[in-house]
């Protein structure tokens, strides 16, 4: 199906076609392209006209860029612009402007990748749905989403993130949402934040560009609730609380049964009771309020609350997967859960109270005990209380639980410093020096975390242990 024709992208644009192509996708990476993409050369690490011959030459049907690259020809597909990020923000505004799809945004400091997946498993089944790729969330991921939509979408989720004041706006500005979600309110990203309040008021102006009487989620139980409600207020728009002390969706009584975590809710005076295929009272608290956004855009509640109940989450944010280490032994196995695309203090205390509900299994390992084990890495951008924020996870309840906790990173010596002989495990300056003797550290019946910030790179870690055997299908 055509995206995009070279007259629809150059009137997009203001830039000019040369060629009469078309597109059926649009692409920032020449290692991914598909046939038929066009390819936007944006300046990153690398300027990206360097690029452009190699992406046409792998099927690329047209190329935005602001010249015609050296080795391109003179007469190959361009759509030449003055500038290219503000030619794919204007081709992002187009096609938001030609859809009449019900759009929504989504941010919070934690959960919106997750949040965002949970919604377009819900919707998928009641429309065409479109979603950010991924993290697709910054100054060029939410352009990028919405120029890659399709013009008749139903329904579209475009998540939109910031580790700076300023940068929440100009997405909202742009995806131009009919109803929008604050999933948390957390200590991240504060080494450009006054406080927490300061991420609040950023976070909060995803709900300026909505249009009067529109939904508005935003999350009760956070420590700055009030400055969510007062923007929903300020901009006359619905608001809808979730949590604990929603006043709209309230959270009456949750419990892990496994690895299924089941849900009481009470929507408006009436119960509501669902399920998550994954263990963890954050999921949960994300899930009671996308199911919030299901129901305000007027989609089918009841639909949404049965696909829910077979949700997992994303690689690197909390999947949960068995790894069999002897092909032949089938006990011999452990419990991986891969959370290690992000952390800040709120998302790893979530993830403990995660690992510390999970239930080992004793008699199959060589140490024959299963063990609680968590592999941390530094939590970046936190700013001049870093070391504090990282000590302080000693002292939560869910770690006190654990059975041995592995640190890497210099941030993350702070915590192994304080934890007792019995849970200490090792330290580490980076994931790679933890790798060497991984094997030695787990063991079969072990449930094992990985989280950490996504530059510490843990996922190593978790590629390390996958290694080690082999995923389990048959579960």
């Amino acid at each position: 199906m055509t995206l995009w024709t070279a007259s629809e992208a150059a009137k997009a644009t203001g830039g000019r076609a040369q060629g009469d192509w078309s597109v059926n996708g649009v692409s920032i990476d020449t290692r991914t392209i598909a046939q038929g993409d066009l390819f936007v050369a944006l300046q990153a690490a690398r300027d990206g006209h360097d690029f452009v011959a190699n992406a046409l030459a792998a099927g690329a049907g047209a190329a935005l860029v602001s010249r015609v690259p050296e080795g391109v020809a003179e007469d190959a597909p361009l759509l030449i612009v003055e500038d290219v990020l503000k030619g794919l923000e204007a081709l992002g505004a187009a096609a938001r402007a030609r859809t009449q799809a019900k759009v929504i945004g989504i941010t919070g400091s934690v959960g919106k990748t997750s949040t965002k997946e949970m919604l377009l498993a819900m919707l998928s089944p009641q429309g065409r749905t479109h979603a950010s790729v991924a993290s697709y969330n910054n100054h060029w991921g939410v352009p990028l989403t919405l120029a890659r939509m399709p013009a008749d979408t139903e329904y579209a989720i475009i998540e939109m993130g910031m580790n700076h004041p300023g940068e929440i706006l100009p997405l909202t500005m742009l995806a131009k949402p009919d109803a929008a979600m604050i999933t948390t309110v957390a200590a991240a990203h504060l080494e450009a934040f006054k406080d927490i309040t300061g991420i609040a008021l950023e976070k909060a102006n995803i709900f300026d560009s909505l249009p009067i009487g529109a939904p508005a989620v935003y999350n009760a139980d956070v420590e700055t609730s009030a400055i969510l409600a007062a923007k929903t207020h300020d901009k006359r728009l619905h608001g809808i609380a979730f949590g604990e002390h929603g006043f709209d969706w309230k959270l009456k009584e949750l419990s892990i049964q496994g690895d299924t975590t089941v849900v009481q809710a009470e929507v408006d005076d009436e119960p509501l009771l669902f399920k998550l295929a994954t263990p963890g009272r954050h999921f949960a608290m994300n899930a009671l309020g996308a199911l919030a956004i299901v129901k305000a855009i007027g989609a089918d509640l009841g639909q949404a609350v049965t696909v829910l109940g077979s949700w997992t989450p994303y690689k690197g944010r909390g999947l949960r997967e068995v790894i069999q280490l002897d092909p032949v032994e089938a006990q011999q196995r452990l419990s991986l859960i891969d959370d290690s695309y992000n952390a800040n203090p709120t998302s790893v205390a979530a993830a403990l109270e995660v690992l510390a509900g999970a239930q080992p299994t004793d008699g199959v390992g060589s140490i024959r005990k299963g063990r609680r084990i968590a592999f941390l890495g530094d939590m970046k951008e936190l700013g001049a209380d870093a070391i504090a924020l990282h000590a302080g996870i000693a002292h939560l309840e869910a770690t006190k639980q654990l059975d041995v906790i592995h640190c890497v990173g210099p941030m993350m010596r702070a915590l192994y410093d304080l934890l007792p002989d019995q849970q200490r495990g090792d330290w580490c300056e980076s994931a790679e020096e933890m790798c060497e003797g991984l094997r030695g550290r787990i063991d079969a019946g072990d449930v094992v975390l990985a989280k950490g910030s996504l530059s510490m790179k843990l996922g190593t870690v978790v590629d390390a242990i996958r290694k080690m055997g082999h995923p389990v299908t048959d579960m």
